[in-house]
């Protein structure tokens, strides 16, 4: 009983392990992802205020008009309210570029990820967008460290993505430390250390 029970619990380890990972974006949801959405319009209809016909007077009866109280004035009428433009979010992506330990060297591994967001980049659905490319470290080490490695990472990655043919005028270097976290409740989890890109063209 004993060694199936054994068998069983390695069987479901087994299982555990062997799940594939989450697979890297491809071009097309980075695409979707970064894709401005049109701006909504908001606006309230105008009031209008219509007057109501008196009630018809019944044959034979005369009706007394009644007078407002002194201390009411007359209303303003209300003025045309004009529409309003609702602005979302930006649209951005987080990817969580691998770089050597204090460095700003990318990591083979991260290449490839880059590689396709330059891809996506250069689409015609996105060629005509500009774009921040934001650097984000976990809060290890102290904020002005945080805040300098932020920036040169995020230069590294723009550095890569004009290598591989986005215009240079189309991206901009953000270092934003640890000062905007994904996972403030863990300040150094993983997935702090990122890299955000963000549509500017709204």
């Amino acid at each position: 009983m004993r060694s199936i029970l054994l068998i069983g619990v390695a069987w479901v380890m087994m299982t555990l392990v062997d799940e594939p990972l989450a697979a890297e974006p491809s071009a097309a949801e980075m695409i979707e992802q970064l894709s401005a959405p049109p701006a909504r319009t908001r606006g309230l209809r105008n009031l209008s205020v219509e007057a109501v016909a008196p009630p018809a007077k019944a044959e034979g009866t005369a009706v007394t008009p009644i007078a407002p109280p002194p201390d009411v004035a007359q209303a303003a009428p209300v003025p045309a309210i004009p529409a309003t433009t609702v602005q979302s979010a930006p649209p951005s992506l987080s990817l969580m570029i691998q770089f050597d330990y204090n460095s700003a060297k990318v990591r083979p591994e991260s290449q490839q990820v880059l590689v396709t967001l330059s891809q996506a980049l250069q689409s015609s659905a996105l060629a005509g967008s500009r774009f921040a490319i934001e650097g984000h470290t976990d809060a290890k080490g102290g904020a002005a460290y945080n805040l300098r490695l932020s920036w040169q990472r995020a230069f590294a990655v723009v550095d890569f993505l004009t290598q591989q043919g986005v215009h240079a005028n189309r991206l901009s270097a953000i270092g934003k430390g640890d000062a905007q976290l994904a996972n403030a409740a863990q300040p150094f989890a993983p997935e702090n250390r990122r890299v955000r890109i963000v549509n500017l063209s709204q």
